[in-house]
């Protein structure tokens, strides 16, 4: 198992220094990666995660870096496609592209961007199908529902092959977004309580596995969660999680850990110091 930092790119963590310091004490404490969220508008005090992260490629030289998750649905494809490989080229190879719906309706709607889940879904879709073949260095023409692209070729591809990395999240139990992210690289299902039981990963495991046409391809199953300062205790936890399947583990590190509700407004000033200490304190490896 891998164990990675997931932090919000909002409140006091929108600031450009402090996620950089950030970054390096994670990679220097023994962390496998770091990986932010991608909200554009459901607060005052936002970074944008895509050009963090493209420095903080430039100050890290090990760990696995990423948005987790971004929608594509709100983006262009092309403009992504191109983001995601200069990123890749920066960090030598370290870039994983987390993508999903999006659960936030401000994200959206307060920006003229389509809210309902179905066409989003779509959009998403063929946004990836356009992505992966530029990747991979084809000359692409595509006529869609969404997008219309002619003649549109890509030089340079990623440094990883076939692509960058894809990790698709959703809700589980919805089986469309499993079945979606059997296609890709990795799959970061997310309960309705947020969190899921290492029961639910080995239902989710084998329903992935199932729909998957490569079974010996790498490929990801990445659980967010919190662990105890206790080294056993949290050794205990994941632990029966890799058990269950999980190969990726994704350290929270906002407000949620101190007891905070996910999904609401969180007001400022947040305990920075005490939900940060965790990643100096390392992963719960062996």
């Amino acid at each position: 198992m891998k164990f990675g930092i997931q932090l919000p790119n909002f409140g006091p963590f929108s600031e450009v220094d402090r996620l950089l310091a950030m970054a390096q004490q994670a990679e220097s404490a023994g962390w496998d990666g770091f990986f932010l969220w991608d909200h554009v508008n459901i607060h005052d005090r936002m970074a944008d995660s895509m050009t963090v992260l493209a420095a903080i490629a430039t100050v890290t030289s090990r760990i696995a870096i990423g948005p987790m998750i971004t929608g594509p649905s709100r983006r262009r494809p092309w403009k992504l496609a191109r983001e995601a490989t200069t990123i890749d080229h920066l960090s030598k190879g370290r870039f994983v592209l987390g993508i999903g719906l999006g659960a936030e309706p401000r994200d959206f709607d307060n920006v003229g961007e389509v809210v309902a889940s179905k066409p989003r879904a779509q959009k998403m879709d063929e946004a990836l199908v356009i992505m992966d073949a530029l990747w991979q260095g084809e000359t692409v023409t595509h006529h869609g529902d969404h997008f219309d692209v002619d003649d549109l070729h890509f030089e340079p591809r990623p440094v990883q092959s076939p692509r960058v990395p894809i990790w698709v999240a959703g809700l589980w139990p919805n089986k469309p977004p499993m079945r979606r992210a059997a296609k890709w690289d990795g799959a970061f299902p997310i309960g309705n309580g947020y969190t899921l039981s290492p029961d639910e990963w080995r239902d989710i495991v084998a329903y992935v596995n199932q729909h998957r046409t490569d079974a010996s391809a790498p490929y990801a199953f990445v659980h967010s969660g919190i662990t105890p300062s206790d080294r056993d205790a949290a050794l205990a936890t994941v632990t029966a999680y890799a058990e269950a399947g999980v190969t990726w583990w994704l350290e929270d590190i906002s407000p949620v850990r101190v007891g905070w509700t996910l999904g609401a407004d969180w007001p400022e000033p947040w305990p920075v110091d005490e939900i940060v200490a965790r990643i100096a304190f390392g992963p719960p490896k062996k």
